[in-house]
């Protein structure tokens, strides 16, 4: 399976030796895990030697520390700008069509997270409270009033993870889909199908005003 990755350096400047090591351990700890991905592995897959590399990062999760720090800041900053003013009904699916759009552009965040839940590994706690805690907020403020998207708030945390389920795991599954939807599904045509049918189910869960 091929891993998908955002250039690190603008076209007219070559990447440092240490974007070189940071988008070689991204795409590995996405492919394998933080345990599976060896120093050994990132030198190779960059073509260094192995003593190299701690010229940059003191040990494999130093080097895994910052690839999730890159990760993160990226697609945390949409949420992030999302809170710093009215939220919108408009506003939250521009922030809905952005991260979806993040995701199909690099999934390696949403593969690394997966390897994570399923394997563990370090500062798995720091992901869940950057990018999925600021989510689980019982109340949701629109245009200055606080509502409620379900009747029953207990049912909002199963609707959040349902949504990022949704998102993420149509970039670790999807390929296993490629014959059958008869497309690649990271395709832009492919990327509309899905924003429609999240959209569909968003609007639907606004709507929804209980029994």
């Amino acid at each position: 399976m091929d891993i998908q990755t955002t250039p690190a350096a603008s076209a007219d400047q070559p990447p440092s030796t240490a974007e070189r090591i940071l988008d070689a351990a991204e795409n590995l700890f996405a492919e394998k895990g933080y345990s599976a991905t060896s120093l050994g592995d990132v030198a190779d897959r960059v073509g260094i030697r192995s003593p190299s590399l701690y010229n940059h990062f003191k040990n494999k999760e130093a080097l895994y520390e910052a690839v999730l720090e890159r990760l993160l800041t990226d697609f945390s900053a949409p949420l992030d700008e999302l809170g710093k003013g009215a939220v919108t009904y408009e506003r939250v699916f521009q922030w809905l069509e952005t991260i979806v759009r993040q995701h199909h552009a690099n999934p390696n965040l949403a593969r690394l997270l997966q390897h994570a839940a399923l394997s563990g590994g370090p500062h798995t706690n720091e992901m869940i409270d950057r990018l999925f805690r600021p989510m689980f907020q019982p109340d949701a403020r629109i245009e200055g009033d606080t509502i409620k998207l379900f009747k029953d708030s207990g049912l909002q945390p199963w609707a959040v993870m349902a949504f990022n389920n949704l998102v993420m795991s149509y970039v670790t599954m999807a390929p296993m889909y490629r014959d059958l939807l008869g497309q690649d599904p990271f395709s832009e045509s492919a990327l509309e199908n899905q924003l429609n049918l999240i959209k569909t189910l968003l609007k639907a869960v606004f709507e929804y005003q209980g029994d």
